[in-house]
């Protein structure tokens, strides 16, 4: 005889109480208000990031449109030539850009680097104090006052411009800027990689240079590129230091050519040649920024590529 089965009685549906729907709105209405603020503000940053390269890719348009048609290889390997003669380049103002950005650099980085490092080994010490609030007032001293001061300097006194004398006044640029990125990527550096080389029998001197360098070297390296590429459009020291000149000249006791110059002095001029080889060298001088930063910033990956990834 079968024994009769009951079927479970079904569980009562279990309904929210008013507070918790209540609660279970709220919840959702901030969670699509979240959603919108943060649609907004990733496009907001969106925006401000296409605006922040704008300037730069309108900047490279616009002396392309205008200089493309001036960069013939006569532009790279010929002299200055007289209003009314056909062709005529810029090979002296080109090497003599990249003499005076050489020069500078020489001078500029091992006081900028050794001063940043000083500055991040005794952060707290007086004198580290008074150099980086020195540096920053630097670092902020407009061109102007620069090229003044290095006239009154380093021109005066020898009674004629040089080559050497606007790289000078280059290279002190570059001090102030070397000197705070520096700081600010030894600090970045691991306290424990000090104290493991310390450990080891580092001296502390040789700690600093042999590991902390090397681990910062990467954001040194960009410090630098920055620096070489704010004097390699500096105008205003070079007119007072080194004036220019229309001849071929490399000597460093001379004074010798330099984009910056030769584009100020076509650019002002009133003849529709001399305007036209006046963009190609703007357009050849960020140019050479670009291939400079491009060539460091590639050579950094593959030295240090291997820690980043």
């Amino acid at each position: 005889m079968s024994v009769p089965t009951i079927a479970p009685s079904p569980r009562p549906a279990h309904r929210p109480s008013d507070s918790q729907r209540v609660f279970a709105e709220r919840t959702l209405g901030t969670v699509r208000r979240r959603r919108i603020v943060n649609s907004i503000m990733l496009s907001l940053l969106l925006i401000a990031a296409v605006a922040a390269t704008l300037p730069l890719l309108f900047i490279l348009f616009h002396l392309m449109r205008l200089g493309i048609t001036s960069l013939t290889p006569a532009f790279f390997t010929n002299m200055p030539r007289p209003v009314g003669e056909a062709g005529g380049g810029m090979a002296n103002a080109i090497v003599g850009t990249l003499i005076l950005i050489g020069t500078a650099s020489a001078i500029g980085l091992p006081i900028g680097v050794g001063a940043g490092l000083y500055l991040a080994e005794r952060r707290g010490a007086r004198l580290a104090n008074i150099v980086r609030y020195l540096a920053d007032v630097l670092n902020g001293l407009p061109s102007i006052v620069m090229g003044i001061f290095a006239w009154q300097f380093l021109v005066r006194p020898v009674g004629h411009f040089s080559a050497l004398a606007g790289a000078v006044a280059l290279g002190a640029m570059m001090i102030p800027m070397l000197t705070r990125t520096t700081e600010e990527m030894v600090r970045l550096v691991p306290v424990a990689l000090r104290e493991a080389a310390l450990a080891l029998g580092y001296a502390k001197w040789r700690t600093s240079l042999t590991i902390v360098v090397r681990t910062a070297a990467p954001g040194i390296v960009t410090g630098a590129l920055v620096a070489m590429a704010r004097i390699a459009g500096e105008t205003a020291p070079l007119l007072f230091t080194v004036l220019g000149n229309q001849f071929w000249s490399v000597s460093l006791g001379e004074p010798i050519a330099a984009l910056p110059l030769q584009i100020f002095e076509y650019a002002k001029s009133p003849y529709e040649e001399w305007h036209a080889l006046a963009w190609a060298g703007a357009l050849v001088l960020i140019s050479l920024i670009l291939v400079i930063g491009v060539a460091a910033r590639f050579a950094t990956r593959e030295r240090f590529g291997a820690h980043g990834d």
